[in-house]
């Protein structure tokens, strides 16, 4: 079996790093690590086919909206392809966010960062692409894409994505989801996640 390169995109508030415990579980796979650029230089790195896109959070929003060249199948991680909205986050949220974090950007990442049960340290960042990826967590719907076959991982207990919104994202994919798990399956549940993974590649092969 040919495998596919692993195309790897965070979401909000995070960076390349997240992927770390899950590229450890998937040694047999390459991979390309996209990073938006909100703690360093950003990293957007053409692929070669064929790829397996998986995308955390916003990232699996952004991999369905842009469909990678060669792209095999998506995997959403804790992902969304509409965040606010009806089922979804209040628009007004998204908005108290918005400008909140106009006036106090560190505060805001550090509220956000919480919330997912993460660290708060983060290294100095650049407020610009994260107000622009906050509009895009406004606006941006992936609902009508064009996509490839679709996994959704979710955790049963995400602080960030409601109930209703998690049952409803990625009409007609596939979805699991682990009980008592959060917003950030790529480094609480990797194993998990690239089990799933794993079978669903060789699905697709």
């Amino acid at each position: 079996m040919t495998r596919p390169t692993l195309l790897l995109l965070h979401g909000w508030g995070f960076d390349a790093s997240i992927w770390e415990p899950l590229r450890a579980v998937l040694p047999e796979f390459e991979a390309v690590i996209w990073d938006r650029g909100y703690f360093g230089a950003p990293a957007m790195s053409e692929v070669e086919g064929p790829v397996l896109a998986i995308g955390h959070s916003l990232g699996a929003l952004l991999l369905a909206q842009t469909r990678p060249a060669h792209a095999i199948g998506l995997v959403a991680i804790n992902g969304f392809d509409r965040f606010a909205g009806p089922d979804g986050v209040p628009e007004r949220v998204v908005a108290r966010m918005r400008r909140r974090f106009a006036e106090a950007p560190a505060e805001v990442l550090a509220d956000f960062r919480i919330r997912c049960g993460a660290e708060t340290t983060t290294p100095p960042f650049d407020a610009e692409p994260l107000a622009a990826d906050l509009a895009l967590l406004a606006e941006a719907d992936a609902r009508a894409a064009l996509r490839p076959p679709t996994l959704v991982l979710h955790g049963a207990e995400d602080p960030i994505l409601p109930s209703s919104m998690r049952a409803t994202v990625f009409a007609g994919a596939v979805r699991e989801t682990f009980p008592e798990a959060g917003h950030l399956l790529p480094l609480t549940h990797a194993g998990w996640c690239a089990s799933r993974i794993r079978a669903f590649a060789e699905a697709l092969a």
